[in-house]
């Protein structure tokens, strides 16, 4: 059996997007599960909608999720090319598909066409009018070589277009679709090779596929309407047709085409807000593939393990944020507090400068509720800055305001008298909910104005947990004191 051989070839028009990163990982699963090759081309034809930096981003994207491929563009602290088919730049393989252009006319599988940009605008608007498909009228077909021969020798502006024969069914299995069949009649003779030389994707996709041994084309369902094209061309060449797998398109919770605020977004992006890779990895893995157990929690060797083309859905697959957050929470509990204080320093600028041992107290408090690493400045800013409230969010439901400020006044009399080594989380709960029994007070009125003096705010982690973060500090007893009586002074 020939070796399994598969690739993405993205256009480099903007930056790397969900549905490039899921192609590219089911075609890196599918490589790897059969001890295959995965390889990156890069089709740059359309050079009037080029985005610098696009190439390294892709290049850098699959790098950093683990996804190398074997050829074509890899990383090595910048973009590299390697392997025996290159160039993999079809930029750099225009007189390739020149030639191969050529050769289809010479078969009479394609012809030249010199119809102006004003004629097809017009023919299209007439067949507007009569309701009738868009298609070429193949006019340009009608021409005599003699004719033809003429206005190449003026130079008159030109492209090629596919002959697509009429009255022929084109029929081919999709590994996740099954059979598909479609009348060529329903086919428009497609622009091979445009007027500046370049060629459209339609010709350059199967003349790099063929030349570069891909054997499986795995791609989104927005391409299947153009396999047809292909599977012609491949016809006409002579050549054997790649198997072709197409994956579901990616949806919203309405079931209608992803927004940039629902996940059409540049994975740049994603991981900018804190979502860490290896968990944005797993949620594309589960974006069209069911793995048929209850499993939803994979490494990326499972992943080739567990992977098959029988598992991936024809329907489109539901992006969910919320499905998202959930999956990057359960990565984030499973880094050691080594771990997430080494990805947490461009969210928490405070953690270059202060001591090590209190921010990992602080990331232990917050770690099991953070759904991505870009929340934790706003949730953990009290440790750094004073906080700010309104006086009344000290008093408890339906307490009043002196009690919560005669609660806070014999809790600071009381703290003021512990040693440093007192302020233990274990240590401080205990002392306080004694002292609490004791003067026949209930938790609430004493441990939520205490809370609140502590972080300002409505919700956070309990006042011993607080309190012993703020003693891996110098002078955190002194800090815990002025807090309690700022807030004793707020209630004046």
């Amino acid at each position: 059996m020939a070796e399994i051989r598969t690739r993405i070839a993205p256009s480099p028009t903007g930056f790397a997007h969900v549905g490039t990163l899921r192609s590219a990982l089911f075609n890196f699963l599918f490589a790897r599960k059969n001890h295959g090759k995965f390889v990156l081309r890069v089709e740059d034809t359309d050079q009037n909608r080029l985005v610098e930096g696009a190439l390294e981003d892709v290049v850098k994207v699959l790098h950093d999720f683990k996804l190398d491929p074997d050829e074509g563009f890899v990383w090595d602290n910048g973009v590299k090319e390697q392997g025996p088919y290159a160039p993999y730049l079809q930029s750099k393989r225009l007189p390739i598909y020149k030639k191969y252009a050529e050769e289809l006319i010479e078969k009479n599988h394609a012809y030249y066409c010199f119809c102006t940009p004003q004629r097809l605008e017009d023919l299209r608007k007439s067949q507007e009018a009569q309701k009738l498909p868009p298609k070429y009228d193949k006019l340009c077909l009608s021409l005599s070589k003699e004719e033809v021969q003429q206005k190449l020798a003026n130079n008159e502006p030109h492209v090629i277009r596919l002959n697509v024969p009429a009255d022929q069914t084109i029929r081919f299995t999709d590994l996740i679709h099954g059979e598909i069949s479609i009348s060529t009649n329903d086919i428009d003779d497609q622009v091979l090779l445009k007027s500046d030389g370049f060629p459209t994707y339609h010709l350059a996709v199967v003349v790099d596929d063929y030349l570069m041994n891909i054997n499986y084309v795995l791609r989104g369902d927005e391409w299947l309407p153009s396999t047809p094209k292909h599977i012609l061309l491949y016809s006409a060449f002579g050549w054997p047709s790649p198997q072709y797998a197409h994956l579901p398109l990616l949806l919203s919770k309405s079931k209608k085409k992803l927004s940039k605020r629902e996940g059409d977004v540049a994975v740049k992006d994603f991981l900018a807000q804190g979502y860490l890779p290896e968990a944005l990895l797993n949620f594309v893995a589960l974006l069209g593939w069911n793995p048929k157990t209850e499993q939803e929690i994979f490494t990326l060797d499972e992943l080739i393990e567990q992977f098959s083309l029988d598992k991936v859905n024809k329907s489109g697959a539901v992006f969910d944020l919320e499905k998202l957050d959930w999956i990057n929470g359960l990565y984030i509990r499973k880094l050691s507090l080594e771990e997430l204080f080494a990805r947490i320093s461009e969210y928490l600028s405070e953690a270059k400068t202060a001591p090590r041992e209190f921010v990992l107290k602080i990331l232990g408090l917050e770690q099991g509720r953070l759904k991505k690493l870009s929340e934790i400045g706003d949730r953990v800013r009290y440790f750094f800055h004073e906080p700010e409230y309104d006086p009344a969010l000290l008093v408890w439901k339906k307490g009043s305001a002196e009690t919560a400020k005669q609660n806070l006044i014999m809790l600071s009399s009381v703290l003021s008298n512990f040693d440093k080594s007192e302020f233990i989380k274990d240590n401080l709960e205990l002392k306080i909910k004694n002292l609490i029994t004791e003067k026949d007070l209930t938790n609430g009125e004493v441990l939520w104005p205490l809370r609140v003096a502590l972080s300002g705010l409505e919700a956070s982690p309990s006042p011993f947990e607080i309190m012993d973060a703020f003693s891996a500090l110098p002078g955190g007893k002194e800090i815990i004191l002025k807090r309690l009586q700022n807030a004793i002074n707020s209630l004046a």
